[in-house]
């Protein structure tokens, strides 16, 4: 979306630099694959983390937005500095209930009709973005767009479609590997 934008291309070489592992892998959609890309290691660095939340708030309306979301673990971060960026609130999904006190799957407060954007570290096939867009339906809220630092471009974009989900990706993987 941002050819030739010298922050996209900053970012790119950040992730460059270090979030792509080469080796055997299995990721989380059970695939195999002989690059990783951990985006986790990349924003532990703080002006990684900044660059990231830069762009995503370049592409987020506010008017449009009440909320942003991010699945724990990987997500957590982005949504953290997404809201410092842009000071919209953010929620947590967590990817299974907790068995004890509230139980809850979110965390933060979501209010009906409330509009979340969900940010992702990387999608490849989107199923655990789907699921949290479904976490959010059920608990009355609309999510109508994902932002994801990095599609592997392995299906994410064709289900969210499906689904009636925006997916904007900050960078392909092509520009990574």
């Amino acid at each position: 979306m941002f050819p030739g934008d010298g922050m996209q291309k900053k970012l790119v070489e950040m992730l460059r630099e270090h979030a792509v592992k080469h080796g055997e892998f299995i990721l989380a959609s059970g695939k195999k694959s002989t690059y990783y890309i951990d985006v986790k290691q990349a924003y532990t660095r703080p002006e990684v983390l900044k660059e990231i939340a830069v762009e995503m708030a370049s592409v987020v309306d506010k008017k449009g937005v009440d909320r942003i979301a991010g699945v724990a673990l990987g997500a957590v971060p982005l949504a953290a500095a997404l809201s410092l960026e842009i000071g919209l609130p953010f929620i947590i999904i967590r990817k299974k209930e907790k068995g004890y006190g509230t139980g809850k799957l979110i965390e933060g407060e979501l209010r009906p009709g409330e509009r979340v954007v969900l940010v992702e570290d990387v999608t490849t096939t989107g199923g655990s973005a789907l699921r949290a867009v479904k976490v959010i339906h059920e608990a009355g809220g609309e999510c109508d767009k994902v932002i994801t630092v990095v599609d592997r471009g392995e299906g994410a974009g064709e289900l969210m479609e499906r689904e009636g989900v925006a997916l904007h990706s900050l960078v392909k993987v092509e520009e990574l590997v």
